[in-house]
């Protein structure tokens, strides 16, 4: 009995990068055994093979298993030749053809470094920037920055990987390029991004836009003001938004710009009473009241609190010393992958439990593979 559903679809198209003639294990069955292993609490290869050996006889009603389980150094060193490109687009096709996402929902785009894979200088590391939708709280992909110079260069080929239209897209200043925004206009979506020094001239004109707005005062306007405030983990935090429409910063060359945003934040933190003060400036094609606009940058964060830091602390992403090649790339890929279908299922209690449960339990660990079509009998 094989493989079926959607991830025969939208990897069996993969290029098989092993010689010919001397492939003991197909590589179907071994992103499989890593797939379901990554889900049940395996954080390396060695913790791949365990798994395969000590599930095998439930592995064989989805595998063929010609030669059993592949072994720890099989896995990384297949996972380490995976074209890790290819792996990414594969990785988004299948998001899209899996799972529905939430219309107009935000998508955050932001980058972050495997510390693990940095040098003694910690330098050097695997840096990743993803793509984030924040209602459906999904992984949508993935692109490796070291081998695009930066930030810059990587994020219009992550947007080229998916599909937009209709949602918003949120980044931080280093994204706050006039060839991405072009990007996300071509798709037919909304943005919302960081306004800081690496543009001066768009600064300026951001800041004195809101001196005159200012000046003139706000209290004709109670739309384009809104103010929180929120108490959490021993810190209270004020937030006021204020938005005016844009005048300018379209005609500088700035697509689709029609409302310019100020966040500002005071934060209070301990006993000792700290309080910190940060003011954030945005442009946005998005054209709605003050609250609105506040609530679409605070989306932005889920990836940071949801994404990134469960890889770290559930995945022990950061502790991956993996650096072969592809395999931290294609690892990478793995984690997200899991921690997608881990989100997806209904089952009550944190990630770190699901995992748990997933590696105790057989029935649990094929309901959260069926739960998504991730294979099907």
């Amino acid at each position: 009995m094989g493989v079926q559903g959607a991830l025969v679809e939208c990897f069996e198209g993969l290029e098989d990068r092993r010689m010919v003639n001397k492939c003991r294990h197909k590589l179907l069955d071994i992103l499989v055994i890593a797939v379901c292993a990554t889900i049940a609490n395996a954080d390396s290869w060695d913790d791949m093979a365990l798994f395969g050996k000590s599930k095998q006889p439930w592995l064989r009603q989805w595998l063929e298993l010609p030669n059993g389980i592949p072994s720890a150094d099989t896995f990384e060193r297949v996972f380490g030749h995976l074209d890790a490109e290819a792996f990414q687009a594969c990785f988004a096709r299948w998001v899209e053809a899996v799972f529905t996402l939430t219309e107009g929902q935000v998508i955050a785009i932001d980058g972050k470094t495997v510390r693990g894979t940095c040098d003694k200088q910690g330098q050097n590391g695997l840096h990743l920037v993803s793509a984030w939708a924040t209602a459906n709280r999904l992984t949508l992909a993935q692109v490796n920055v070291a081998n695009k110079a930066n930030e810059i260069v990587a994020i219009p080929e992550l947007l080229e990987l998916l599909t937009l239209h209709g949602c918003i897209v949120t980044i931080d200043a280093m994204g706050c390029q006039k060839h991405i925004i072009d990007t996300i206009g071509d798709q037919q979506a909304e943005y919302v991004v960081t306004v800081k020094g690496n543009q001066p001239t768009l600064q300026r004109t951001v800041q004195a836009a809101f001196a005159a707005a200012d000046a003139q005062g706000w209290s004709q306007h109670p739309a384009a003001v809104c103010r929180t405030e929120e108490t959490a983990h021993g810190r209270h935090e004020i937030r006021q938004c204020w938005v005016v429409p844009d005048s300018q910063v379209q005609a500088l060359g700035w697509r689709d710009c029609h409302t310019l945003v100020r966040i500002e934040r005071t934060t209070t933190r301990g006993a000792a009473q700290k309080v910190s003060r940060e003011t954030h400036y945005y442009i946005s094609s998005v054209q709605a009241d003050a609250a609105t606009l506040l609530h679409l940058v605070r989306e932005h964060w889920g990836i940071e609190n949801q994404c990134h830091w469960v890889l770290d602390v559930v995945f022990k992403e950061d502790a991956s010393r993996t650096r072969a090649r592809f395999a931290d790339d294609n690892l990478a890929v793995l984690r997200k992958m899991a921690l997608n279908l881990l989100r997806q299922h209904p089952a009550q209690g944190s990630l770190k439990g699901k995992r748990y449960q997933a590696a105790l339990n057989e029935e649990f660990l094929t309901s959260v593979l069926h739960s998504s079509l991730f294979l099907m009998r």
